[in-house]
């Protein structure tokens, strides 16, 4: 019963950090461009729309957490305890940087950790949910990068669209808003699976009540958890136009709304900042790839699913399997990397300085 107690807790934890993520995701280019300057309005309607949208659709994403990675008959009580805990440590230590995280990744990496210490995974399913992930990110960058070309020449023929006081103003500040609760939808229909999947897996709870639990803690993290987050998403990476952030959200929204119709698990966080990369290399070019924030968050986006999954594989042993070797192992791994990577920088600090000074051949 204790690990019961904990998976629901732990799951409830987890949804309130994916509201986190889901806020920044969502309403980031609104904020951004300025259509919603009150932080607090942002928050409150991505939490409506993503309780709606996880009420509604969410479902087919269920289905596939809960037994489509891995075998169900290791969707027990304590492996769904690992991984619930695997993902939100992994999740909300990205959210106390303030880095956009794909809460999808994290989860999916924990369940893939449960399942390479059982030695048991669904392959194909595992390679078609890696192949959306390739995929969207890219067509939301090009998709936007095409639409931001056509903004940029609407803009050039109609240098009056968007000033501001105008009445067309007021409307495209209405789409705007309208596209960013149509994407947290989208997030709701996504997201808030990756928490209560687990334990629908597990049989502590059925797919309706799961849901709604799900998408009510989703809700109340969106209001307590989003605001630095939804800065970094919405001001620190490109300033955004109303059309320009009306052409984000609606490209993250639809590609992340398909994938769920389809029970896929897929990155919203990189489909709306691959947008906000395509309609801002659109205007500005390619110098915005420059910036130190997209460097960081494409960092965080290779390591994170490996992290939760090294983490969960971690936990079976130790928690379940108690095998200190195992995690003897693990830690020399984590230790040696460190090592290297903190040996290549001193290299590059040594031969920068060389180089600096006029030494070498």
């Amino acid at each position: 019963m204790g690990w019961s107690y904990a998976a629901i807790a732990i799951a409830l934890f987890f949804a309130m950090n994916i509201g986190a993520s889901g806020t920044a995701a969502s309403m980031g280019a609104a904020y951004g461009s300025g259509a919603v300057r009150n932080k607090r309005l942002a928050m409150g309607l991505v939490a409506i729309a993503a309780l709606l949208g996880a009420v509604l659709g969410g479902g087919e994403v269920v289905k596939t957490i809960s037994g489509g990675i891995i075998p169900s008959n290791l969707m027990i009580v304590e492996t769904v305890v690992i991984v619930l805990a695997s993902a939100t440590l992994t999740l909300f230590g990205a959210n106390l940087l303030g880095v956009p995280l794909s809460t999808s990744e994290v989860t999916v990496g924990s369940i893939v950790g449960v399942g390479l210490a059982y030695q048991s995974l669904y392959l194909q399913s595992l390679l078609v949910i890696v192949t959306f992930w390739l995929i969207i990110p890219v067509v939301a960058f090009f998709g936007a990068y095409a639409i931001g070309k056509l903004i940029h020449r609407i803009n050039v023929r109609y240098p009056d669209l968007q000033k501001k006081g105008t009445n067309t103003e007021r409307w495209l500040r209405w789409l705007l808003v309208g596209c960013g609760v149509y994407e947290a939808f989208s997030a709701g229909m996504n997201n808030v699976a990756n928490a209560v999947g687990p334990l629908v897996g597990a049989g502590l709870m059925n797919t309706d009540s799961g849901i709604w639990i799900g998408g009510a803690a989703v809700a109340v993290g969106c209001l307590a958890l989003g605001g630095k987050v939804l800065e970094t998403n919405g001001k620190k990476i490109t300033s955004l136009s109303l059309l320009q952030g009306s052409a984000v959200s609606a490209t993250g929204g639809t590609l992340v709304i398909v994938a769920s119709l389809f029970g896929i698990p897929v990155p919203l966080t990189q489909a709306t900042t691959c947008a906000i990369l395509g309609v801002g290399t659109a205007e500005n070019g390619f110098k915005l790839w420059q910036k130190g924030i997209i460097k960081q968050i494409i960092m965080v986006w290779i390591v994170s699913p490996v992290s939760s999954l090294a983490v969960s594989f971690a936990f079976v042993h130790v928690f379940l399997r108690s095998d200190l070797y195992m995690l003897a192992a693990l830690i020399s791994v984590f230790v040696a990397t460190l090592g290297f990577i903190g040996l290549i920088r001193l290299i590059r600090r040594e031969n920068s300085s060389i180089n600096d000074q006029g030494g070498g051949i």
